[in-house]
């Protein structure tokens, strides 16, 4: 799918239906929920998973202070964006506690809370400096949008066929269909941005491929990015597969030819590699 303006990218994002909307949430089958065996290792995933989510609008507020924010396209989308995201950890949240793991009344403001000092601020000295960039940044936001959009829905297609729990199946595969509206704008518009400026382009390879991090590390401790990672890409085949679907589309974008690092990085962080290709 192709898209000549970032109006037209917007315009196509507003025509796609909401996946998890109130009679989808209604009508999953939440007593069911504990018929069927659950991992109890799988629990510090989902954990990861719906602090992410539900740490969207203070993403959302960091880049509010930055061109790229103040970009009326852009900004509409994220408006949407950020209401859907949360929705999806309140989802996430919900099934925790079907499952017999409570949280408080006040679990989000506790995520919030935990984000350490020192992210906040890197954060406002890379929005500093985002200011000074200008627009040329735009292109590099957008891209890292949909690298973390890409990998958070193969995290979820690996959590299907980990968990094969079908009542998690059915509220992911809801969640991936909304990430997948989300990484469609982010990678249209990088590619926008990045067409109509070299400099745009070079800049966001740059930072790519010297300061890519899987998503949630820096909010969240390092500590529960590795043993998230290790878990779901921490088998060859997995890692391959993330090449496959998020790696392999990055490279489609203009000057990102035979760039590897979000494969490099995960299975870094994993512990695993990719497999030798076949002779």
């Amino acid at each position: 799918m192709i898209f000549e303006t970032k109006q037209e990218v917007l315009a196509w994002y507003d025509r796609q239906e909401r996946s998890l909307t109130d009679e989808f949430i209604g009508n999953i089958e939440w007593d069911e929920v504990r018929r069927y065996p659950f991992d109890d290792r799988l629990i510090p995933v989902l954990l990861y998973m719906r602090d992410v989510e539900t740490l969207t609008d203070m993403y959302w507020q960091e880049l509010r202070r930055t061109p790229t924010g103040r970009d009326p396209v852009i900004s509409k989308f994220m408006e949407r964006w950020g209401i859907e995201e949360v929705t999806h950890g309140e989802v996430l949240n919900q099934f925790l506690n079907e499952l017999g793991y409570k949280t408080g009344r006040d679990w989000k403001t506790q995520i919030r809370r935990n984000v350490s000092k020192i992210y906040h601020i890197n954060t406002y000295l890379l929005t500093s400096l985002t200011n000074l960039i200008g627009h040329r940044f735009t292109a590099t936001h957008m891209t890292f949008g949909a690298v973390h959009e890409m990998t958070t829905a193969q995290a979820y297609r690996r959590m299907i066929e980990i968990a094969d729990h079908p009542v998690l199946t059915k509220i992911l595969k809801g969640i991936i269909r909304e990430e997948s509206a989300h990484t469609q704008f982010y990678w249209s518009v990088a590619r926008l941005e990045m067409r109509k400026n070299d400099i745009a382009q070079k800049l966001a390879r740059k930072v790519v491929e010297n300061f890519y991090y899987p998503v949630g590390q820096g909010s969240l401790a390092k500590s529960r990015t590795k043993h998230v990672v290790s878990i779901l890409f921490g088998a060859d085949e997995a890692l391959a597969s993330l090449d496959k679907t998020v790696t392999q589309r990055i490279q489609q974008l203009p000057g990102f030819e035979g760039v590897t690092k979000v494969t490099e990085k995960i299975g870094e962080v994993a512990g695993s590699k990719m497999p030798a290709p076949e002779c």
